[in-house]
């Protein structure tokens, strides 16, 4: 098996990022979800709010975090933290400590998605001396993780033969398949079978410098109804109720990937060809 693509998020629900090549942290692929916008009480915004947060592309320059979308001058935020408010936020039940990036910010955010339901928008970045622990019910016992704003892990991992058995049953129904996009992963595998991943326990690099432990299966949202381009959801319910249908053994929900923490390999670099191996659960 190889590795596909690697893809970092800096602003939670925000453009993604394709590399090359990346570095392991515990916290994730370096530059992950570091940054995330929040409303007026620090709640965390994401597509499944605003899907319009999709067509903010994103990328990082040696000295400062660009977002850009058409019609607005770029936003340029400095990687150094300087000056900058500390605030408490919120990421589904968990309260995080956080560096609010400011009125300019604040100012970008509001000329291009507006308001939600009357709160303005504000970008902050995770605080570099807070911890914020993986639901330790999810993992192996005696086994401690973080992450930064990600859901709930540092990584998300998923298949190219899962994606591929996904749009061989859209096609079915007369729909458009979609790309992998769609799902937001960061580690991208080629695989022979699907939903093969949800039978790993690790998958490691195969000289072994790294090691990940995958520790639950990623139940999906709304958010893989919206276009990653456009940021429009072209058919409500889709591809989601035909996961739904694909993956029925974890049924209710529908799931897509395998969430991962960092078992071995803080900062080894992985690359886009790179062999892997897996073992089962």
């Amino acid at each position: 098996m190889k590795i596909t693509q690697l893809v970092i998020y800096p602003v939670k629900s925000l453009g993604g990022i394709a590399l090359d090549d990346a570095c392991l942290t515990a916290e994730g692929l370096a530059r992950d979800r570091r940054w995330m916008v929040v409303d007026d009480v620090g709640r965390f915004v994401t597509q499944r709010q605003m899907p319009a947060m999709a067509t903010i592309r994103v990328s990082v320059e040696s000295e400062a975090l660009v977002l850009s979308h058409p019609g607005v001058e770029p936003l340029c935020v400095p990687l150094a933290a300087r000056g900058l408010t500390r605030r408490s936020v919120t990421v589904w039940e968990d309260r995080c400590d956080a560096l609010d990036e400011g009125p300019e910010a604040r100012a970008w955010l509001r000329a291009v998605l507006g308001d939600l339901r009357g709160s303005d928008l504000s970008l902050v970045r995770f605080a570099t001396d807070h911890r914020r622990r993986v639901e330790p019910h999810s993992l192996a016992p005696g086994e401690e993780a973080h992450t930064g704003f990600a859901d709930g892990f540092p990584f998300l991992v998923s298949s190219t033969a899962t994606l591929a058995e996904l749009n061989r049953r859209l096609l079915a129904k007369g729909l458009e398949p979609v790309p992998m996009s769609r799902f937001r992963p960061n580690i991208v595998v080629e695989t022979a079978a699907p939903l093969a991943e949800d039978d790993w326990c690790e998958l490691a690099a195969a000289d072994g410098r790294w090691r990940l432990g995958l520790r639950k299966s990623c139940q999906r949202c709304k958010i893989i109804t919206v276009d990653q381009r456009s940021g429009v959801i072209a058919l409500a319910g889709e591809p989601l109720r035909t996961l739904v249908e694909m993956n029925a053994r974890l049924a209710p929900g529908g799931y897509f990937g395998q969430n991962a923490i960092l078992l071995a390999g803080d900062g080894a670099r992985l690359s886009v060809g790179d062999t892997v191996t897996s073992s089962l659960a």
